[in-house]
């Protein structure tokens, strides 16, 4: 299922991207995409009956909101790409490295992304979002992991170098967390439609030029292991969003500039959809 938030900010309705390319309003089984919803998803697959059984809606015309409702929280993995790793002037890490953005970074795909005050050095980063639909708690082993994934969204883990590396004080969290550093979306897909998420192409490109094209096969750290591996030391909840790291192409390799207010930001994972953000200056 390829399943889709519709509104403006706070009044979104949950709605079904059928396979004829027609969309469905899911009302009549949920009020909203969120947790509940997936966890209940999670145990009965049949919740969302036969799309032709759902009434159609109409989204000309309407913003896509972030397929994902109210996350509790948002977990980042970071340099599990290589080429990322040495762009950013670091040896590939031996265990997964964890930092946290602000829930409320999570913003439609098509949203403008604010440059905070001050900011010369916001940056993009495409990555493949995991979302959970199973509580994790000390997943026996990443063979079981999987089982806990409701699916995956295009996700810009947005950054603000100086934020991170300069001003942190040793955490990258202020870097990350500014408002809308987080576009997600256009949909939801489940995980029963995405077989191996480890064959997936990542694309980016600023004002139409490619930056980053790399596939989720190049991850140092997988999602099966990656969510194992995080149930180890805290709690996934349904609707938690896992971003699993980004490929090389970004402005903090000094190849690229950083972003500028009216610079076009658009992302692509195959299967997944596209995005594109503008930057505005925050206000």
């Amino acid at each position: 299922m390829r399943l889709m938030r519709i509104g403006q900010p706070g009044q979104e309705r949950p709605v079904l991207a059928a396979a004829d390319g027609k969309h469905r309003d899911l009302r009549p089984v949920t009020g909203d995409i969120d947790g509940p919803f997936l966890a209940a998803l999670a145990e009965d697959p049949g919740l969302v009956p036969d799309p032709a059984s759902l009434p159609e809606t109409s989204i000309e015309g309407e913003r896509v909101g972030a397929p994902v409702a109210r996350p509790s929280a948002v977990l980042c993995i970071g340099q599990n790409y290589a080429a990322h790793a040495a762009e950013s002037g670091a040896e590939p890490p031996e265990r997964p490295i964890l930092f946290y953005k602000s829930p409320n970074t999570v913003v439609g795909p098509n949203d403008d992304v604010l440059i905070p005050r001050g900011s010369k050095k916001t940056d993009w980063e495409v990555e493949l979002a995991v979302v959970i639909g199973r509580r994790a708690r000390y997943v026996a082993s990443p063979e079981e992991a999987l089982a806990h994934v409701a699916g995956y969204a295009v996700s810009d883990d947005v950054s603000e170098r100086a934020y991170q590396l300069e001003e942190s004080g040793g955490q990258w969290s202020k870097g990350k967390s500014c408002e809308t550093f987080n576009p997600l979306g256009p949909v939801l897909v489940t995980a029963d439609e995405v077989p191996d998420p480890q064959a997936l192409r990542l694309r980016s490109w600023v004002n139409g030029e490619a930056r980053q094209d790399s596939t989720t096969a190049d991850m140092i750290f997988g999602v099966a292991e990656l969510v194992h591996h995080l149930s180890q030391f805290l709690v996934l909840e349904p609707g938690d969003i896992v971003n699993t790291g980004t490929p090389q192409g970004v402005a903090l390799s000094g190849r690229f500039p950083y972003l500028a207010p009216d610079d076009v930001v658009e992302l692509e994972i195959s299967g997944l959809g596209r995005q594109r953000s503008v930057l505005r200056p925050a206000p």
